[in-house]
């Protein structure tokens, strides 16, 4: 689950981790009368969408004077912020962060996640901070420096000052800055997050580290250990379709391909969409119907499958353990009573039940559908459906 920056530094503040003093704004009056109690005579003001990259976007304004203040809160609020991580729909500003204004001496970028490989957390920081850090990695990988750090032992000052020394950091800031990076580290640990970026991390004339962004991203299979983590998750920044696949049990995410995929079971779903573009085809969607599914939850499967105007073909590889091959085609049947489906669909069904399933499908008698004997032969008719 994906928070926005204000809520990232509100955790960050729990933590005593350094920010600039900023409020949340809806509207232009309160943007304004928050620049006030903040003083100064200059303030960032900040477009609150889950999207990185929001500088080069417009997203970001810096404003010098009240009347600005006024001006670019004008801009930003009800503007459609888009990204190259929104694609062209983009995202609808409704939330303005606003922030004091702070002198910068220095600034790069540090971050942690889980590296999956080596099946531990890793720091990573950069001397080129304030820019889009995936640029960096593509451009420059080697001004990324990575920390792997041992769950055993913990983040140590060791950690910290190899990682100080490829910054750049002097000497004199080494033990504020091993503290900043101390303090992140028990953040993602705590929270269960799966990434945390700061970017970029400044210095400030008064020789202070300042979080001057927020990112972070926990883990949703932690959620019921964080009550107050949970409760700042923004529906509405969310994709639609998987928000209302998760209602029904389903496991659903929107791809760029055009064949559908429906399947039981992670890995069966991750080996399908392999075989689907081993066959020269692409994946529309990720959608793993669980070991629970009902007709109901199939049938909304469908539903949310063919909303996508993309998907030529819809691929049916269900493996039947816990999960039943009847349930399935009881779904398929329902989901043709519910939407129109006018799209040919591959159907390969084995395990629980597949003769009864089998049965029900002939009966049915639904003109679309083409049987498949194989993983392998169902990709294929799939993806041959989808290119006529």
């Amino acid at each position: 689950m994906n928070i926005h920056e204000y809520q990232a530094k509100q955790i960050f503040h729990k933590y005593y981790l350094p920010t600039p003093k900023g409020f949340l704004a809806t509207s232009i009056n309160e943007t304004i009368q928050c620049a006030k109690k903040l003083g100064g005579k200059k303030w960032v003001l900040k477009a609150q969408v889950h999207t990185g990259g929001r500088g080069k976007a417009g997203g970001i304004k810096v404003a010098n004077s009240l009347e600005e203040v006024k001006k670019y809160a004008d801009e930003l609020l009800g503007m459609v912020l888009v990204t190259k991580q929104t694609g062209p729909e983009g995202k609808l500003v409704s939330k303005i962060y606003i922030e004091e204004g702070v002198n910068i001496t220095y600034e790069a970028y540090l971050g942690i996640v889980l590296d999956r490989a080596l099946e531990m957390p890793v720091m990573m920081g950069s001397r080129d901070g304030g820019v889009e850090i995936e640029k960096v990695a593509q451009e420059n990988p080697q001004s990324i420096k990575k920390i792997p750090i041992d769950p055993t032992v913990g983040f140590q000052d060791f950690h910290g000052r190899e990682l100080a020394f490829e910054l750049g950091i002097f000497k004199e800031d080494m033990a504020n800055f091993i503290q900043f990076a101390k303090t992140l580290y028990r953040i993602y640990l705590e929270d269960d997050a799966e990434l945390i970026e700061i970017n970029p991390l400044v210095k400030t004339d008064e020789n202070k580290f300042l979080a001057l962004d927020g990112k972070m991203g926990v883990d949703d299979s932690a959620l019921f250990r964080h009550d107050e983590i949970e409760a700042m998750r923004d529906l509405s920044e969310e994709d639609k379709a998987e928000v209302e696949a998760a209602k029904y049990g389903l496991s659903y995410i929107k791809l760029d391909g055009n064949v559908g995929c429906m399947v039981n079971g992670a890995g069966l779903a991750m080996a399908t969409m392999d075989i689907i573009t081993y066959e020269g085809g692409t994946a529309a969607n990720f959608l793993d119907v669980g070991g629970n599914a009902s007709a109901e939850s199939v049938a909304k499967g469908f539903e949310l499958i063919l909303r996508d105007k993309n998907v030529k073909s819809i691929f049916v590889n269900i493996f039947a353990g816990i999960v039943r091959c009847d349930r399935i085609a009881n779904g398929i049947i329902e989901a043709t009573h519910n939407v129109e489906v006018n799209v040919p669909i591959v159907v390969r069904l084995d395990g629980t039940n597949a003769k009864i399933a089998a049965e029900i499908l002939n009966e049915a008698n639904i003109k679309n559908i083409i049987v498949a004997h194989s993983l392998e032969d169902g990709a294929k008719k799939a993806v041959e459906a989808s290119k006529k």
